[in-house]
């Protein structure tokens, strides 16, 4: 079972914006999936760096 999502809504600057749906498109994935994914992989580069 897929974990629950929740809605957001976040500010983002245009360059950021511009270059993430670029990304998303290359790898073939939305704007939203793309985003998880770099924030998951970014949190777990965090955890494995300095665990709590």
């Amino acid at each position: 079972m897929k974990p629950l999502k929740q809605k957001v809504s976040i500010t983002l600057d245009e360059e950021i914006i511009r270059k993430t749906k670029r990304l998303a498109e290359e790898n073939d994935r939305s704007f939203s999936q793309y985003v998880n994914l770099v924030l998951r992989e970014h949190l777990t580069h965090l955890e494995k760096k300095s665990p709590r």
